[in-house]
């Protein structure tokens, strides 16, 4: 049985005219989807268009995979050297600092070196895992606090500062198409980009766009199915990208603080949130600081989330008052 979660919304959308449209392709080393109403605001070749541009410019900016980005130019630029941020990449920062300062560094787009050094980036690792020391070089090299921005705008590189968006560009990519999909005149849209999803109005029949939230495993009570009404969710989960050796699992979720792949995490965290790209900066913020210190943030923070924890008897499940809000009795 499913539960079924509705936000609370201030005007109904209007019923759009039109047909759905269904595209869809490759992006990030993972997979986007686009599904729409085509109202015939916008012809196809703009939409396709605009979707391209769009993350292609992500790519452009903020992939550590791409030699030639902006953040890979800057990650090995000289040290005290000044850098132009473009709106986009500017914006992006400005979000992933603010929930590194509310989470006391637990989320931290800094974290680039150690992401390097475990594997989860694209260079290149012995099978031996990081020692001790490598670790505390690493951590080292961390810190939000080094990020130092001018009155043009402008990024210092300190030397070795080492920036990450792997755990918020996506969710910005998704926002940045709505974004450009409502400008086109599209009335309603659902963008997703590797289990980041945002949605906005209704389809034709007055349905909105209902979704799954992403799981690793059954809990009991059943899944939850989302009405994407001007909502975005974003999930991390441990399950995603990992590594085993010498019988234990390594999962991609590195603690800023530690330099180190978070210890025993959740099963899975999901943030709700009307931005896609703050949902997935403060999932992993949230999986980073556990169950417990985890959901204390979230409240704090107001977050509409939900926490699938391990226990002795299989999963337990935590929500937050704004998450539970949310669900349907009827």
């Amino acid at each position: 049985m499913n539960r079924v979660l509705v936000p609370q919304i201030a005007v109904a959308p209007l019923r759009p005219a039109g047909s759905l449209l269904s595209l869809g392709g490759e992006t990030m080393g993972t997979t986007w989807s686009v599904k729409l109403v085509d109202g015939g605001v916008a012809s196809r070749a703009e939409i396709d268009a605009l979707i391209t541009e769009r993350l292609d410019q992500v790519i452009a900016e903020m992939s550590t995979w791409d030699h030639g980005s902006l953040v890979s130019r800057f990650n090995v630029a000289e040290s005290c050297s000044w850098h132009a941020m473009p709106t986009a990449f500017a914006r992006v920062l400005a979000c992933a600092l603010d929930v590194a300062e509310a989470s006391a560094g637990a989320f931290d787009p800094t974290v680039g070196g150690a992401v390097d050094l475990w594997g989860f980036g694209p260079k290149v690792v012995a099978e031996a895992l990081p020692s001790p020391a490598e670790c505390q070089e690493a951590v080292a090299s961390i810190g939000w606090r080094r990020v130092v921005i001018d009155a043009l705008g402008r990024l210092q590189q300190p030397g070795g500062l080492r920036l990450d968006f792997s755990g918020i560009a996506k969710g910005f990519a998704v926002d940045h198409i709505a974004d450009g999909l409502k400008d086109l005149g599209v009335p309603s849209a659902l963008i997703e980009i590797g289990g980041e999803i945002f949605g906005y109005g209704v389809k034709p029949d007055a349905q909105p766009w209902w979704i799954e939230l992403e799981n690793a495993t059954e809990v009991e009570g059943g899944r939850f199915v989302v009405a994407a009404c001007n909502l975005a969710a974003a999930t991390s989960g441990d399950w995603r990208r990992r590594f085993r050796h010498a019988g234990a699992w390594y999962g991609h979720t590195l603690d800023p603080r530690t330099g180190r792949p978070v210890i025993d995490p959740a099963a899975s965290v999901t943030v709700l949130h009307d931005s896609c790209m703050r949902a997935d900066a403060e999932a992993t913020a949230i999986t980073v600081l556990g169950v417990e210190a985890g959901l204390d943030y979230a409240e704090r923070r107001g977050l509409a989330a939900v926490i699938v924890a391990r226990s002795a008897s299989g999963y337990d499940e935590h929500m937050t008052s704004a998450f539970a809000a949310m669900l349907d009795d009827e």
